[in-house]
């Protein structure tokens, strides 16, 4: 990866982005596919067999398979060499945590919350004396961290938290008096990040808190939970429990800010540990409809499963396009940061936030990917899709906490717009001309017939989506203004538009690099794939985007029935391609190699 493909976030909507641009999961060094072989070969002999342990909340196991991976260096790779780690990248970093959280969402929980929202914070915004005393244990997996943010008056609005800090007459220590909830890694972890308010201070404060004995710091009972049985969550009580004055995260009065930016990292991170689950879940779900045998033939036969096979692969392919490209750009940001003399911390930081909009996108996209397609698997199975015995069910289960962790899906697709208009008012991005442009060139541009190339349509198709984005988005801000945040429906449909742009354009570049390389005929399949995507993302953004309109538009007809001339001009295929077929196709190829095969 080259640092002069430095692309900064949101810059996707308003750019034309090269397919040579993007990085995808066929450019992985010898490095990383050597990394990915040892996870999976992990999982594999020590996860997989297991698989049952996980929904008997067997703590202990997660635990001790923590452990594991911290003794195989599992949970060292964003860490700096000089902390203990292997000061690996952040695609190495994306790819491990992929294909370690397939298996259980138990373990899946630990590894995020340990070294995501555990690490990150003191990684980030710790000092030197902080990171050199806390790195080294929490990278090796002597310690294992948790993130206590959450109280029970404060869930989304984080900065509401009731947690006091209160400073010490001497002034050498804050005592801590609160309550966390929904704490993973609670009933194991060595050590808390806790955010507290000192005083009445606007914001919460960051503290590093190690768990000792005598401490005032109590825990609650093991939560019973839908899913992640064997992932421990508890309540984290603290009364008066001592911390150093010197045990401060960063400034005071900047924990929202530590917060927030930590969970930039949680969101796109839990987005690619939703893909090898999907991953699973499609091959046993081919596995059992190969073998399963009705009306004198395997159900895989049938039209009806074929949909349901293509569908789940074809979305699978598609956020692994999204979350590699999503990787190597926040990879190219830091090493352009680095290279304009900031610390490695400093860069490090400011290039996952400069990609907050993409790592929002890819929670929401990803984490309902993965929900639908265990619940596609579950359907295949049928009866024993829904029995505790097979896989399926225990999947769909741990799947559902993914649209809640990081902050909802709501949330984030209302966070995903705010986000994209506050860069383009501080000027950050080239909003506002390129709203100006996407309203004069739709209503202009006349429907020609599609050159043929290698999914030139969908090219043109995605082009077109933008512009209808942008466009809409205008006039949703014209309206509105300032108060267009309490628009929430509005807020909601423009993400998903943005979302289904954003996912469909990185398959779209990742195919069109690949026949490039290895040739078109290579990549008939995810060609289709890309066809299918694009089709479906056609329907709802054209759904969504009439939603937004009839809105907006009030009792002015004229406008309504502009702006709706516009989407169906736009918005339509100039020549629609067979779904249907295209979803045979991408069936059939997955039942012959009876396996995600991408």
């Amino acid at each position: 990866m080259e640092t002069k493909k430095n692309i900064n976030g949101g810059v996707f909507l308003i750019t034309n982005t090269e397919p040579d641009q993007v990085f995808t999961p066929e450019d992985f060094s010898e490095e990383q596919l050597m990394m990915k072989e040892a996870v999976m070969e992990f999982i594999d002999r020590e996860v997989w067999p297991n698989k049952a342990r996980f929904e008997k909340k067997d703590y202990a196991f997660t635990e001790s398979l923590m452990k594991k991976a911290g003794d195989l260096g599992f949970l060292s790779v964003p860490v700096p060499e000089n902390y203990g780690g292997m000061g690996m990248g952040f695609v190495s970093t994306m790819l491990v945590c992929d294909y370690i959280s397939g298996a259980t969402g138990s373990l899946s929980t630990a590894f995020g919350a340990h070294t995501g929202i555990g690490i990150l914070p003191i990684l980030l915004y710790g000092t030197e004396s902080q990171k050199q005393a806390y790195l080294p244990k929490l990278a090796s997996g002597e310690w294992f961290g948790s993130y206590c943010l959450t109280e029970p008056g404060a869930g989304s609005d984080a900065n509401s938290g009731k947690t006091k800090a209160v400073l010490s007459e001497d002034g050498t220590h804050y005592e801590i008096t609160g309550q966390k909830m929904w704490i993973s890694n609670a009933g194991f972890a060595s050590l808390f990040i806790v955010f507290a308010r000192i005083e009445d201070d606007k914001n919460i404060t960051g503290f590093i808190v190690p768990k000792e004995d005598n401490n005032g710091i109590e825990l609650g009972d093991e939560e019973n939970k839908l899913g992640i049985h064997s992932s421990s969550t508890r309540q984290v009580f603290f009364n008066k429990t001592k911390v150093p004055v010197e045990n401060v995260l960063g400034e005071r009065n900047g924990g929202f800010k530590i917060a927030m930016n930590a969970l930039n990292v949680g969101r796109i991170k839990l987005g690619v540990a939703c893909l090898d689950a999907q991953r699973r879940v499609i091959t046993k779900s081919i596995e059992y409809a190969t073998e399963r045998v009705q009306f004198n033939r395997p159900i895989a036969s049938f039209g009806a499963i074929k949909e349901k096979i293509a569908q789940m692969s074809t979305f699978c392919y598609v956020g692994e396009s999204t979350c590699y490209r999503a990787a190597s750009d926040v990879e190219n940001r830091i090493k352009y940061y680095q290279e304009q003399g900031l610390s490695h911390q400093e860069a490090e930081l400011k290039g996952v936030e400069d990609f907050a909009i993409e790592c929002s996108l890819i929670k929401v996209g990803a984490s309902e990917d993965i929900q639908n397609c265990a619940d596609q698997g579950i359907q295949i199975m049928g009866g024993m899709g829904f029995s505790a015995d097979t896989p399926m069910e225990s999947a769909w289960r741990d799947s559902r906490i993914g649209r809640i962790y990081e902050g909802t899906n709501e949330i984030n697709r209302m966070l995903s717009i705010g986000l994209l208009l506050k860069k383009g008012m501080k000027g950050e991005l080239d909003l506002m001309p390129a709203v100006m442009q996407a309203a004069v060139k739709l209503g202009s541009e006349k429907v020609e017939k599609i050159e043929a190339k290698t999914l030139a349509q969908e090219s043109h198709m995605i082009g077109n989506f933008k512009k209808l984005f942008l466009m809409i988005t205008g006039n949703a801000t014209q309206k509105y203004g300032t108060k267009l945040e309490e628009e929430q429906q509005v807020l909601q449909a423009l993400a998903d538009i943005l979302i289904k742009i954003y996912f469909a354009e990185s398959a779209l570049l990742r195919t069109l690099k690949n026949c490039t390389r290895n040739g078109i005929e290579t990549q008939e399949i995810q060609i289709a794939m890309v066809q299918n995507y694009v089709f479906e993302a056609q329907n709802l953004i054209t759904k969504r985007a009439k939603e937004v309109i009839l809105h907006i538009t009030g009792d002015n007809l004229t406008e309504r029935n502009q702006l709706l001339q516009v989407l169906q001009k736009h918005g339509e295929y100039v020549d629609y391609p067979d779904g249907i077929a295209l979803k045979i196709k991408i069936a059939d190829q997955l039942i012959n190699e009876k396996k995600y095969c991408f």
